[in-house]
């Protein structure tokens, strides 16, 4: 039975509940104000106390024995397969892992059993004091003030339904303005120009193979030649089609672009009844046709945007205004991840809507998209940081700060991104955004930030203050959001940003280079002698992950380093007379990897190419290949497109016009002496 049928006392309309665990959206109704009296709802509440109280304190009177607890208590499985998302549902995929990604979620196989029960019993305790200490606040209340508090829910609910579900007009016509910079002449260097032809190549089969074995369905199973879908998009279909069309437009494979056209026209579906991750579904499909839209002027992808967004307006229907994690896309009811702080919002979640939603805004010409983000905003400036930092973790009911846990990576990395790239975005006027970012990465700076014995800079991760010193791949990103953001910083520290990015870049080189298949783990560490290695066995695996080619990119258009060209070559391919040698040790030596070898080059096209696609890899320190045999859509929307950049002339894509969301759908700038709209006179 859900939670909210037995406390009325907490419900609302939209079934918003104590903690923000369950329900909330149009569509759900509450109980009725005269359900229960005031004195019956007080009787339920200390009943349901008092079981959550027993049932808790229960387990901490248990044997001390971690199979009893994570075997059966926990369940965990003995054989989780990594995969995409952020980048965070049921099902035995890492979203069920109890830090998912948020960008591209943290994901993998079962690690440390004593490191997980230590952190499910934290956990549990947390949960435990939260839901006592909200009780006990409640109960010191007044009768009349909880219920005005219930009735100003209520009404504030209900007036944000009505206003969403108020049915639009119509896209109104605009004047499509021809994209700039999305036509690329040929590199005027032989070898670049070779290379550039060889990432293309890789789309051609990334694509050809989704085609040909897993068309219409989310993504591809390379090995067993087949579709594979997350939880996280429900039932919409077509996540690789849409994550693709930019990338297929730019590299002007017109056919294939031709063709995604037309599936989206004639299959894409958004009426279905099913829960999705709305920041998944924000990022690689309202972002993949808003960019689609922006590049082709075709009107079918700005009509679907929009559609998609309207369905998207419920999650925001909290007491606080931040949305649900998760959304029934029929019943509009939303949800957080039950594993996520006491039924938090995450912040990277969360936080990487606001490109996507002022766009929408810009070619609705509605401007309740940008409301809803904008009031993200308010509330997050509301709220005291510690030590300056974002936790990852805020409760949409109460509109407080969860579990004190800052990340860069997964859980918080996009959060950081988009504010500065809504400045860019704004034609650098939103100065709110540009504040909010420099703030945030003097805290990260100061309390975050640190050097290896060796020198290498890493980013660690910040539990209730103390310091974790582990990197992930998805940290990897900042490199080049640390050099995007340079020029704007304040007054002598652009060359220290600068700087800043380029040793991020380095470290995560490092990475990659102390492999054995010179692809980066999902997570490195600096501690116990090691560094820049992973030492956990759930962080040993590759699911194709862009960021670390995404910040060779910015570092390559803004410095010029031949050097990102040439660390981005080793993650695709292996110098042909070096071949032999690497056959002769991956099949004839015995003994350990040593990492001391950076003369061998191993990388996506030795390692992670099949007959049937591209596929991720369980351990990237293993002589030989244990594949996840998922090939992600955002490796054809990401990976492939910012190594493609690489090997491009600067005038294809200029960052001065364009901005890349965090699934690298590209948005331009909205120049600020123009309406958000250019409606033709009717």
């Amino acid at each position: 039975m859900p939670v909210g049928g037995l406390l009325p006392l907490f419900s609302s309309p939209a079934g918003g509940v104590l903690g923000g665990g369950l329900g909330g959206g149009g569509g759900r109704k509450g109980s009725g104000p005269a359900a229960l009296r005031l004195t019956e709802k007080f009787v339920l509440l200390l009943v349901f106390s008092a079981f959550i109280t027993l049932c808790f304190g229960a387990i901490f009177f248990l044997p001390d024995s971690s199979k009893l607890l994570s075997g059966v208590l926990f369940h965990s499985s003995p054989a989780l397969q990594p995969a995409a998302d952020h980048k965070p549902g049921p099902g035995a995929r890492a979203e069920d892992a109890a830090e998912g990604r948020a960008r591209r979620r943290e994901e993998g196989a079962p690690g440390d059993p004593e490191a997980a029960l230590e952190d499910n019993l934290a956990r549990i305790r947390e949960n435990h004091e939260r839901a006592l200490r909200e009780a006990k606040e409640t109960l010191q209340k007044l009768p009349e003030e909880i219920q005005r508090d219930i009735l100003l829910e209520k009404k504030k609910v209900a007036q944000d339904q009505l206003r969403d579900k108020a049915p639009f007009r119509g896209l109104p016509p605009v004047d499509f303005v021809p994209p700039i910079g999305v036509e690329s002449r040929e590199p005027a260097d032989a070898a670049i120009r070779e290379k550039r032809a060889k990432i293309k190549e890789m789309m051609k089969h990334a694509w050809n193979n989704y085609k040909g074995y897993a068309w219409g369905l989310n993504e591809l199973k390379p090995i067993s030649k087949g579709g594979h879908s997350s939880s996280l998009f429900g039932n919409i279909k077509g996540a690789t089609i849409v994550d693709a069309l930019d990338t297929l437009f730019i590299m002007e494979m017109k056919h294939e672009f031709e063709e995604a056209k037309s599936w989206v026209e004639e299959n894409l579906d958004f009426n279905v009844n099913a829960e999705i991750s709305v920041f998944e579904v924000n990022i690689r499909f309202v972002g993949g046709l808003l960019s689609a839209y922006y590049l082709s002027g075709e009107e079918i992808f700005r009509k679907k945007a929009v559609e998609l967004g309207v369905k998207l307006l419920p999650a925001f229907h909290t007491p606080s205004g931040i949305p649900w994690a998760l959304l029934n896309m029929k019943s509009g009811i939303g949800r957080n991840w039950p594993w996520a702080s006491g039924g938090s919002s995450i912040l990277a979640e969360f936080g990487t809507l606001h490109l996507e939603f002022m766009h929408l805004s810009h070619l609705s010409g509605n401007p309740i998209f940008a409301e809803k983000v904008m009031n993200i905003r308010t509330v997050l400036n509301k709220l005291e940081k510690p030590q300056g930092l974002y936790p990852n973790y805020l409760n949409p009911s109460s509109g407080q700060w969860g579990q004190h846990h800052v990340s860069v990576g997964g859980l918080g990395d996009s959060f950081y991104e988009y504010l500065l790239k809504a400045w860019l975005m704004s034609d650098k006027t939103d100065l709110e955004a540009k504040k909010m970012y420099f703030d945030a990465v003097q805290a990260i700076e100061t309390h975050l930030i640190r050097k290896s014995s060796s020198g290498l800079t890493y980013i660690a991760e910040w539990k209730g203050g103390l310091l974790e010193h582990k990197m992930g791949h998805l940290t990897c990103f900042a490199g080049g959001m640390f050099a995007l953001g340079a020029d704007a910083a304040p007054e002598g520290m652009a060359q220290h940003y600068l700087e800043l990015g380029a040793e991020i870049a380095r470290t995560c080189h490092e990475s990659y280079n102390r492999t054995f298949m010179k692809l980066g783990p999902e997570a490195f560490r600096f501690d116990g002698g090691v560094e820049a290695i992973a030492t956990r066995q759930n962080e040993k695996y590759y699911i194709l992950r862009p960021e670390v080619m995404e910040t060779y990119m910015y570092m390559w258009r803004l410095t010029h380093d031949p050097k990102y060209r040439k660390w981005a070559w080793e993650a695709v391919e292996v110098p042909d007379s070096l071949c032999s040698i690497l056959e002769f040790r991956r099949h004839s030596s015995r003994q350990p990897y040593s990492t001391d070898q950076p003369f061998i080059y191993l990388a996506l096209e030795n390692h992670c190419r099949v007959n049937g696609g591209y596929s991720g890899l369980r351990d990237v320190y293993l002589l030989h290949e244990s594949y996840d045999d998922v090939q992600q859509s955002f490796f054809l929307a990401e990976t492939l497109k910012y190594l493609y950049l690489i090997f491009s002339d600067d005038d294809l894509l200029p960052l001065e016009h364009w901005i890349f969301n965090s699934e690298a759908h590209l948005l331009p700038i909205l120049p600020k002496d123009k309406k958000e709209v250019e409606i033709r006179e009717e």
